[in-house]
């Protein structure tokens, strides 16, 4: 079976709950004098990466809805006063969205192209590698440990396989790929095929 027929034939959505907890697991470390340190992403300090996987949320539980070829529901997510608590609720905001997806639907998500739609399941393995990486932008931007069980990093790698490169830029969530050491160990791997030094302080 290819590797796409595969992803398209899994259910991510327990994988993503759990990725999305290990996200809330790095914002619960995070102290309000943190949120301006800089991170992985480019142009980015930690106040914009949380607010990103916020919008990112937000998005996708839009498409879940069938909402998602509008491209406000993908932008203007609060951090308030409460960074934690905001990202938690906006966690089970979209767990709760992605549970009721079926394997038939299709999500339209505008930040892969216009008009462009993703069956369910990649949408979800997408949300999926968004929430594990980012955890490790946040938890490496205030050192603490990054520790994605071994399953969901084999998860993530083989569905950064297929991400698309078009859009990819510094600045943006993904970069292009990056060099990495053979041998290097399967979440260095990932990291670097979403562009991201696995060596960043």
């Amino acid at each position: 079976m290819s590797l796409l027929k595969t992803l398209l034939a899994s259910d991510f959505r327990p994988l993503d709950r759990r990725a999305l907890d290990l996200w809330l697991d790095t914002v619960a470390q995070v102290k309000p004098d943190m949120l301006a340190l800089p991170t992985p992403c480019p142009d980015w300090t930690l106040h914009g990466l949380i607010r990103h996987q916020l919008n990112q949320d937000a998005g996708f539980a839009a498409a879940a809805r069938g909402e998602g070829a509008r491209p406000s529901v993908w932008r203007g997510a609060d951090l308030g006063d409460d960074p934690l608590a905001s990202a938690a609720a906006s966690a089970d905001l979209v767990t709760a969205a992605f549970a009721a997806t079926g394997p038939r639907d299709t999500l339209h998500l505008p930040e892969i192209g216009d008009g462009t739609t993703v069956p369910a399941a990649l949408a979800i393995g997408f949300h999926l590698v968004d929430a594990v990486v980012h955890a490790w932008d946040a938890a490496v931007a205030i050192g603490v440990p990054w520790e994605p069980d071994a399953d969901l990093v084999e998860a993530s790698l083989r569905i950064a396989a297929i991400v698309p490169e078009d859009g990819r830029a510094p600045g943006e969530a993904f970069a292009p790929p990056v060099p990495v050491a053979g041998g290097a160990a399967p979440r260095d791997r990932l990291l670097a095929l979403l562009g991201r030094s696995p060596a960043w302080r």
